[in-house]
């Protein structure tokens, strides 16, 4: 799971309680009644059971590339043909990675608390650390660019391990200016702000040709104290082509010229099992699917459900898809849904600010029609206690899509980020505590699951693809087809997309 961008002030962190305010959707409404009861908390964990099964027989994990991530797709295949779904496995290599061993950062024969980032080289280095435009946090937002400009290296000492901070730009420019500058290793440290204090690691996207470890904040900011001081890093990691898959799976129905892609990922991090992330999505969308398949009915828009490989290394499988695409493939994906992590033991219901108007500093493009399936979610949700927007940042599989120019939207209940008071106060569980402080770690199972979370956000997720599936008037005011039974709305404004 890519981490959200969360909003930054107690008003925001509760501003979707409301009613929302102007008009963004031109989806009609369809009674959607009859799934959202066939899908329940049960059927999604049923799913969750065989994944943890899986788990369990394979080392633990369900990683790509492994045997728990082949036995996890064989599971989704099998469950979709007998559920009458056309299914493929769409193979892509992806350069697969693993720590061997425990990571070392030592300071004076003293070690700290650390982890290798996802694609750091092998190496062991000792050499003096030399922290690069390093900031004190301010507020919540992210401020520090530690590492994102070459001009930050001006002045480093080659050979030196370079010291940054996280912050705005990604992990992999970081480490490339750094490898630039000659550094013989890269220590970055969490922000500092509320919610990025912990210990932190992420993913470089590609194999690092030095050891890269992170840090928490605290020990980073100490770190800085000792500039010059020489430090040990080391790592063994193993960085090899692997071959993986998605799992794709259509409806016998609907207008394939306007198909909607649901889609979640499949694949946990080695350190754990991975049943919330995103065990969570792939069995509340499979859940879905089956139920669909035994009430039957007219789908408008074909449905297409795609379970992806290799999320936790970069969105690799969606990214694949996506780019596998023709142009006429392209022009046929009329939305995609996005389901990452729905049953967080201390779940907020965030939805994609799929309309920029609470997260758009922190939040990529929206291709027009996201604004509408942000509606059509926080609508719904509406009638089940509200929902709070987060950024659309593309830190998930939906990221793909809206590069491509495909709305997108979808739900999310939390990652290692801290509930507000305010947020605890409108959906309950603790605030000061992570959304699921089993995220990315062996203690991601089963237990780990809020039930209530996946009623609420099952129940959504239902909502939001049966109604993109039947919809009659689609998104947009020029493809219009209002029933007979409906008034004519009023016309939206231009750029209400």
């Amino acid at each position: 799971m890519r981490r959200p961008a969360l909003l930054s002030t107690a008003a925001l962190a509760i501003g979707a309680l409301v009613l929302p305010a102007a008009p963004a959707a031109a989806v009609d409404e369809v009674s959607t009644e009859k799934l959202r009861d066939a899908v329940t908390v049960n059927g999604i964990l049923g799913h969750a059971r065989a994944l943890q099964r899986i788990a369990n027989e394979n080392g633990g994990n369900r990683a790509a590339g492994t045997p728990g991530y082949d036995a996890s797709a064989r599971y989704v295949e099998r469950t979709l043909l007998a559920a009458g779904y056309d299914v493929r496995l769409q193979e892509f290599e992806f350069p697969y990675f693993e720590v061997v061993g425990e990571p070392v950062l030592e300071v004076a024969g003293a070690p700290l608390a650390t982890v290798a980032f996802d694609y750091s080289g092998s190496g062991d280095v000792t050499a003096p650390i030399a922290p690069v435009d390093v900031v004190e946090p301010t507020g919540t937002d992210n401020v520090s660019t530690s590492g994102c400009e070459a001009s930050d290296f001006t002045g480093f000492p080659a050979g030196a391990v370079a010291l940054l901070q996280r912050g705005t730009c990604p992990f992999a420019d970081k480490v490339a200016n750094a490898v630039a500058a000659e550094a013989a290793a890269v220590v970055i440290f969490n922000e500092g702000q509320a919610g990025r204090q912990d210990l932190s690691g992420g993913t470089l996207g590609s194999p690092a040709g030095v050891p890269v470890l992170g840090l928490s904040y605290a020990d980073g900011a100490a770190l800085v104290e000792r500039a010059g001081e020489p430090v040990r890093v080391a790592a063994e990691t193993i960085a090899e082509e692997r071959t993986t898959t998605n799992v794709i799976a259509d409806a016998r129905g609907g207008d394939r010229s306007r198909t909607v892609v649901v889609g979640a990922h499949l694949d946990s991090v080695l350190d754990g099992p991975g049943i919330n992330d995103n065990g969570s999505g792939t069995a509340t969308i499979l859940e879905i699917a089956e139920q669909m398949a035994t009430l039957g009915g007219k789908d408008r828009q074909h449905v297409r459900f795609a379970f992806w490989g290799a999320e936790e290394l970069g969105l690799l499988g969606a990214t694949h898809y996506v780019d596998s695409l023709s142009d006429a493939e392209l022009q046929d994906v009329y939305a995609n849904l996005n389901f990452d992590m729905v049953g967080s033991p201390n779940y907020v219901p965030f939805v994609y600010d799929g309309d920029l108007s609470d997260t758009a500093e922190e939040s990529s493009p929206a291709p027009p029609g996201s604004a509408q399936i942000e509606r059509l979610l926080t609508d719904h949700l509406a009638t089940r206690g509200g929902s709070v927007p987060t950024a659309f940042d593309g830190r998930s599989d939906y990221g793909p899509f809206i590069a491509a120019g495909i709305p997108a939207g979808g739900l999310f209940s939390g990652a290692e980020g801290v509930k507000t008071e305010e947020q605890a106060a409108a959906f309950g569980g603790t605030a000061g505590v992570a959304y699921d402080a089993c995220y990315h770690a062996a203690c991601d199972t089963i237990a780990n699951l809020s039930t209530k979370s996946l009623s609420v956000l099952g129940d959504a997720a239902a909502h939001a693809v049966l109604t993109l599936a039947r919809t009659r008037t689609g998104f947009y005011e020029d493809l219009s087809r209002t029933p007979k039974s409906a008034p004519q709305s009023a016309p939206e404004a231009a750029d209400a997309a």
